[in-house]
Parts: C-alpha cells; sequence; structure tokens
C-alpha cells in the first residue's frame, strides 16, 4: 500500500511564530483564513516545507532552512516568481498565493501556494514499496516526457526568459557550483578537484536555450494515486520545488535528472538518491534515448552533463555537511552526508574514465 506524503510533528528549532504569521497572513492574505493546524514534511535535505491547514483548505509554506546563506538555492522570491510566470501554461503546478520579502515575520523570506495532493515516491519507501516492473516502466517513461514537455515551453511567450542568461549559462553553472565547493570545503576530497579540472577543460557546444527545473527527480513529482491498484498511475499530476528553475541549456536539467538515476548495480551509497534502481525503471542510457526520441534534441555529448550533475550533486551534500558542522542544524542525517560526497566523487571520476553514463 502506497499512501500520499504524510506531514509530521515540526522539528525541534524549526517551529513557527504562528501567531506572528497569521498577522501577517490577516494584512496580505486574508482569503487563506485563520490557520489551525501547522505540520511539517520530513521529506528532502533543501528547503522547509511545512502545511497549514485552515477551515478548508490546505497551504504548503516554504522557507530556507536555518542558517543557509545560498541564495541562488535558496531563493524564495525566485520560487515564487517561477510558479507566478507558469500560471496559465504549465497546470502541474501549485497556486501561488502570497510571497513575504521580509526576514521580520519568520526570519527568512518565505512564500505560501495551495496544497496539491498526491503520491510522491521518496527513496525511503524503497523496503516496502509494492509497485510491478510494468508500472514502473510506465512512471519513468512519464518522468522523462514531462521533462521533455517542460523544455518544450516556450521562453518568449511565457516570459520565462527573464529568469536568466542563456548565454555562457554551462561556464557560468561550472564555475559557480565549484566556487561554492570550494566556500563550503571541510576535508579534501582528490577526486572533487579532478572532476572540477575535467568540466573546465571540456565544455560542449551550447543547446538551444529552454527552461529549466534544474532538481528533476521523482520525489520532486506528485503522482495520481489508483486506489483499484494501491498503485500510482503513470500521470504527473504536479511538480514542487521550483526554486532552482532557470533557463540555459536543457541537457544540463537532463543531467541532473541523471545523476539522481541510480540503476541496480549501483552502490547502497548511491541509491539513496532515488528509487529509479527499483525493477521497472528504465536505464540512465533509456533515458537518454527516450529524451532524444521525444526532444529531437542531439545528445552525442551527454557525458558531460552527468559528470557535472554529480559534481553538482556533492557540492550540494558539501554545503549541508557544512552546516551541520557549523551547528546551524540539529538534523542527523546531515552529519552522515560526508560518505556520500566520497561516493559521488568517486561515481564521477569512474566516468569520465569508463565514458559510460
Amino acid at each position: 500500500m502506497i499512501t500520499p506524503d504524510l506531514p509530521r510533528s515540526v522539528r525541534l528549532g524549526e517551529e513557527l511564530d504562528l501567531p506572528t504569521l497569521t498577522a501577517y497572513l490577516q494584512s496580505h492574505a486574508p482569503e487563506v483564513g485563520a490557520v489551525l493546524d501547522v505540520r511539517q514534511f520530513s521529506g528532502g535535505f533543501s528547503n522547509l516545507t511545512y502545511l497549514l491547514k485552515t477551515a478548508d483548505q490546505e497551504y504548503v509554506l516554504r522557507r530556507p532552512p536555518f542558517g543557509a546563506n545560498i541564495k541562488g538555492g535558496h531563493d524564495m522570491g525566485r520560487e515564487f516568481r517561477v510558479l507566478s510566470l507558469l500560471k496559465g501554461h504549465y497546470d502541474k503546478i501549485p497556486d501561488p498565493v502570497v510571497y513575504c520579502e521580509s526576514p521580520d515575520v519568520m526570519g527568512a523570506p518565505f512564500y505560501i501556494m495551495t496544497r496539491v495532493p498526491g503520491i510522491i515516491l521518496r527513496p525511503s519507501m524503497a523496503p516496502t514499496l509494492t509497485i510491478s516492473p510494468e508500472r514502473m516502466r510506465q512512471l519513468s517513461e512519464a518522468l522523462v516526457d514531462n521533462l521533455v514537455a517542460i523544455h518544450g515551453l516556450n521562453i518568449e511567450t511565457t516570459r520565462l526568459d527573464q529568469l536568466g542568461k542563456p548565454e555562457g549559462y554551462v561556464q557560468r553553472q561550472v564555475e559557480g557550483w565549484s566556487k561554492r565547493y570550494r566556500n563550503a570545503e571541510t576535508d579534501k576530497i582528490p577526486g572533487m578537484d579532478r572532476v572540477e579540472n575535467w568540466l573546465q577543460d571540456n565544455y560542449p557546444t551550447d543547446q538551444a536555450p529552454a527552461f529549466l527545473h534544474n532538481d528533476y527527480k521523482y520525489d520532486n513529482v506528485l503522482l495520481v494515486p489508483d486506489d483499484a491498484t494501491s498503485e500510482p498511475m503513470p500521470v504527473i499530476k504536479g511538480v514542487l520545488d521550483w526554486e532552482m528553475a532557470t533557463v540555459g541549456d536543457p541537457l544540463m536539467d537532463l543531467g541532473a535528472t541523471l545523476a539522481y538515476w541510480s540503476e541496480a548495480g549501483d552502490s547502497p551509497a548511491y541509491k539513496n538518491f532515488n528509487l529509479t534502481w527499483l525493477p521497472g525503471n528504465l536505464t540512465r542510457q533509456e533515458v537518454v534515448t527516450r529524451y532524444a526520441g521525444q526532444s529531437g534534441r542531439d545528445l552525442s555529448g551527454i557525458l558531460f552533463y552527468y559528470v557535472f550533475g554529480l559534481y553538482k550533486n556533492a557540492v550540494i551534500a558539501q554545503q549541508i555537511y557544512a552546516r551541520w558542522k557549523q551547528g546551524y542544524s540539529q538534523d542527523a542525517r546531515f552529519g552522515h552526508l560526508l560518505p556520500m560526497i566520497i561516493e559521488l566523487a568517486t561515481k564521477a571520476t569512474g566516468t569520465i574514465e569508463s565514458g559510460d553514463i
């Protein structure tokens, strides 16, 4: 049996000031009404996500983690703006309600959106998940096809082109994430240095620009439940976590998805990212083949994008680990991220050597 993603009690040290929030909503979003209960979604390692219950509606509040100072990865205003631009052009999103830029209310900027209920497939479900290989394959195909649809949005008519500067996007990403790693480095990991140098020496030719989600994987999509079989239908109801969305080379987005796409033969640590290693899922190469067929894009240089995706995941983990080590988070999960960072660096260097994704 698969149940929808259920929120739990708010973690210690991550509580919301409900009276202050209520006063703010009365002035800026009175349509929300009185918040009667607050819960916290436990999944994810990035922004904090809360469920707000009113008498007749459910909303979701998102804010950066405590101690975070990485604007590019925790920009609440940007995520709210993305949802506002997508509204009317892409129907698999929650409705944005209100954005608060001032830190005076919650200690950091935050925004509120409507809740889209559905099933989220998280890596922690693997031991008890009972989805058939046939349905799993359909789900993985739907995931790829929806990414193609996102990349197919017209960035001019939607005005999504105002979100970024496509020219030189790949090089800026490599240089930017390398700098983030240096700023968060806590332990010397030779593999990270080697991957960084390889990326800087192997820039590909830019693809035609497109709108990118930049964190696209199973646990950022909501699936429609099938009451008859207790399996999710291969229909994507919603896509979440748009804080890193931008415009640029769409293969950078595909590479990020591939970097999360673990397979049956991968190490246990690497499988923590996704459920794509379960029977029935497309392989990484099959993802590439399907994306190429659906989009018509040239994927001959996909190795670079996959290696960069692995490197970026390692940097994200390093940033989270560094915040934990500095005492900004009490979440015990974060204290065990160093082996994962090393594993990702090893995976990336092995990919460079073999040439296979």
